[in-house]
């Protein structure tokens, strides 16, 4: 596998993974790394790039769509738009940077969008608990012996 094909598909799977796919983009980091793929500071890059920007995806359905939540395709169900929406309304913006998280992760963006928290705190938060939970993710394979 290429570099370049490797960086596609991390990015793609990283960004849906971020939006109403279910997905493993840590799996794909770790796999890239333990192979030793592409530099890995590369790889936490397109993967910490490719799910924030579908953390956007989920911004903008909050911020447009809401109206649209009973849909199939909509990102979050009612119930974690719900707790989502305490938690948030609880602690703030600051709740962002827990965006990663696998469980309300999602639902946080899309409240974000709701609440019309301004695009780019929201990036910049949302992107600092990605890349560090991928930076993590990256450590942690390169400190694994036998990978």
């Amino acid at each position: 596998m290429s570099v370049l094909a490797a960086c596609f598909s991390l990015f793609w799977g990283a960004f849906l993974a971020a939006t109403i796919l279910p997905g493993a983009s840590e799996l794909m980091l770790i796999g890239l790394i333990a192979k030793g793929i592409a530099d890995p500071w590369l790889l936490v890059l397109v993967a910490g790039t490719g799910n924030t920007l579908g953390s956007v995806v989920n911004w903008l359905c909050g911020r447009f769509m809401l109206r649209y939540q009973e849909r199939r395709w909509f990102p979050v169900k009612p119930k974690q738009l719900e707790a989502a929406t305490r938690f948030f309304n609880r602690y703030g913006v600051w709740t962002l940077l827990f965006a990663w998280s696998p469980l309300g992760g999602d639902a946080l963006t899309v409240i974000a969008g709701t609440l019309r928290v301004p695009l780019v705190p929201f990036v910049v938060l949302v992107a600092i608990g990605k890349f560090a939970r991928y930076v993590v993710v990256a450590g942690a394979t390169l400190a694994w012996p036998g990978l």
